[in-house]
């Protein structure tokens, strides 16, 4: 039986699977790379460590699969999104990479959105907010701060191209990328030309690849070079595959209208799939035909989620029992005993979009403990995740599920919270790394084993636990959500000056 290999390049390293037909994970292996951090909220990484890191951990992965190499028939990657990298004719690099988290283009990114250019009505409806993260203020800062650099560069792109230019030869990009981050429009939009012309960067057009390829579609052959380096055959068939979470979206099965998808961690994602367009204000969205042709992907993003839990661990000593937290968290009734949480430590991403907003505990006493605290801390996520969801309603998408990736789907009593603040069943399907298993997904399409990626998904994306509301808890947090709406509104006005606030 043919095999797949899923390759997951993340921000500190790069993971490799082997997967059957079936959607079962046979192998796996990571191989790390170095970030390099500077003054100015900038961070770059060497593109040769990446494909360093390729050749590890894909020989790894085959070897801890106990397979020969040729079983091998097809493979996609996912990387990080708005990892920019500037490259020569021949496709080396001219420049470490410019890492999705680096912030050194923020000012760029403000003269992108004050343009007001139609291009922006993926960004709340025009109103925002566009992120220093993204290509074209990256590329922006290049054109102004490094212009030999961005002169000489015969194509600028992102980790995923660099990758698949390394593995085919060909120089292409994702249409996944290109729509929800490079602000490309599919069919007759193409690129966002009267945007780059108000920059005054034209000349980024004729850098970016040529040819937009949408996930599943099949780029090339492995080259001698690159087959060589991987261990793998030169018949094997490279399938384009697009950004982490988006391509998690896959993995996790999330692809009929309707559905919305999450991806947890230290923030939270929210991606629900649509027949129709929509642009409002306080979401990001839609991107046609970005993760499934013919349908719509709408946005939602909470800043801070899993990085409070972390902070809550830190405040303890870093000593937290997280089974027995869970454990004394669920023995309180919802509402914690009278402590309201807001979730806002690094601002709010949607829906109302405010950098300055700021997390709060109210209600707090003597009597509060730490199971409190971790409990509230639960709900003003849940009640977050609440928000976007009425906010995407209100934008004409009704979810009908929450299927939930990533860390909180180890937490029982998280994705409770989440399944009682939203009145919605939560769903946790039976995959560990959804975005690898995308890549096998899209693998097996471009493969010809499947015909489109919703009948793939059928075969390879198995049922796992579905949470139903529980409804005496959906009545109670219906008072809790109108406390928790009340209190961003009411803390607002009470802002510390600026000066006082750390960078």
């Amino acid at each position: 039986m043919a095999l797949l290999l899923g390759i997951d390049g993340g921000t500190e390293s790069l993971r490799a699977r082997v997967f059957d037909l079936m959607g079962h994970c046979l192998g796996n292996a990571t191989a790390p790379y170095d970030i390099r951090f500077a003054a100015g909220a900038r961070a770059e990484q060497a593109p040769e460590d990446w494909w360093r890191a390729a050749g590890q951990a894909v020989r790894a992965a085959i070897a801890d699969a106990g397979i020969g190499a040729d079983r091998i028939n097809a493979m996609s990657i996912d990387t990080t999104c708005c990892t920019v990298v500037a490259l020569d004719g021949e496709g080396r690099a001219l420049r470490p990479a410019i890492l999705w988290m680096d912030m050194r283009a923020g000012v760029e990114a403000a003269e992108v959105l004050a343009s007001g250019d139609q291009a922006l009505a993926v960004n709340g409806a025009g109103q925002g907010p566009v992120s220093a993260e993204w290509m074209i203020p990256k590329a922006l800062w290049l054109a102004r701060h490094e212009r030999r650099v961005f002169e000489t560069a015969a194509t600028i792109c992102e980790y995923q191209d660099f990758m698949t230019r390394r593995l085919t030869g060909r120089r292409t990009a994702s249409l996944n990328n290109a729509a929800v981050r490079w602000h490309y429009g599919a069919g007759e939009a193409g690129w966002p030309m009267s945007l780059l012309r108000a920059l005054g960067i034209e000349a980024l057009a004729e850098k970016w690849p040529a040819e937009i390829l949408p996930p599943g579609a099949v780029i090339g052959t492995l080259t001698r070079e690159a087959a060589d380096h991987l261990g793998l055959s030169s018949s094997v068939r490279v399938v384009q595959g697009g950004a982490d979470a988006f391509i998690g979206m896959i993995g996790l099965g999330v692809a009929r209208p309707g559905q919305l998808a999450m991806i947890t961690g230290s923030s939270h994602l929210q991606f629900g799939v649509s027949e129709r367009p929509s642009h409002v204000s306080g979401l990001w969205g839609t991107y046609k035909d970005a993760v499934y042709p013919g349908r719509y992907i709408l946005e939602g993003g909470q800043t801070s989620t899993g990085s409070v839990v972390s902070w809550l661990r830190r405040l303890a000593g870093g000593t937290l029992d997280f089974a027995a937290l869970n454990e004394a968290a669920a023995a309180l009734p919802p509402g914690a005993e009278g402590l309201l949480a807001l979730e806002h430590f690094q601002g709010n991403r949607t829906p109302h979009t405010d950098s300055l907003a700021r997390g709060a505990f109210t209600g707090l006493s003597l009597h509060h403990g730490l199971p409190h605290l971790f409990r509230a801390t639960l709900e003003a996520i849940g009640c977050g995740t609440r928000a976007i969801i009425d906010r995407m309603r209100d934008a004409g998408f009704g979810a009908n599920e929450i299927v939930v990736g990533g860390g909180a789907a180890n937490s029982p009593l998280w994705l409770q919270i989440h399944a009682d603040t939203a009145n919605l069943p939560v769903v946790v399907p039976d995959v560990s790394e959804a975005p690898s298993l995308g890549c096998a997904i899209l693998a097996a399409v471009g493969a010809g084993h499947f015909t489109a990626i919703d009948e793939a998904i059928a075969v390879m994306v198995r049922p796992g636990r579905r949470i139903e509301p529980i409804t005496a808890n959906v009545a109670r947090y219906e008072e809790i959500f109108g406390r928790y709406g009340a209190l961003y509104a009411a803390l607002k006005p009470l802002r510390a000056p600026m000066e006082d606030v750390p960078a």
